[in-house]
């Protein structure tokens, strides 16, 4: 498959990517990841970039993981108990960013 280039500008900083996806799902992959960042600049007291670029990854692999067990839960990699314990693994790190970044 040929490389598809995407240039990227978010919380003041821009870039661009090759992979070998694509062009339109990379537009569509873009623009959701905006889409969250917008979110959480809209209702958070979040104003560091760094920390809202951080927050919007974890929560877009939370649904992931979420969106893996309510499709699959019998094939799924994780238990109940892995998967609360994931859970307060990233928010200990989201504590722990945001400690760091103060």
């Amino acid at each position: 498959m040929k490389k598809s280039t995407l240039s990227i500008t978010v919380l003041g900083t821009s870039f661009s990517i090759q992979a070998e996806e694509d062009s339109e799902y990379l537009n569509r992959l873009l623009k959701y990841y905006e889409s969250v960042v917008k979110n959480l600049q809209e209702t958070t007291p979040l104003k560091e970039p760094i920390k809202v670029a951080v927050l919007a990854g974890i929560m877009i692999t939370d649904e992931l993981f979420k969106s893996q067990l309510s499709h699959d839960s019998e094939k799924s990699n994780f238990t109940q108990t892995e998967l609360g314990e994931l859970e307060k693994k990233t928010l200990k790190m989201i504590n722990t960013i945001d400690q760091i970044l103060k």
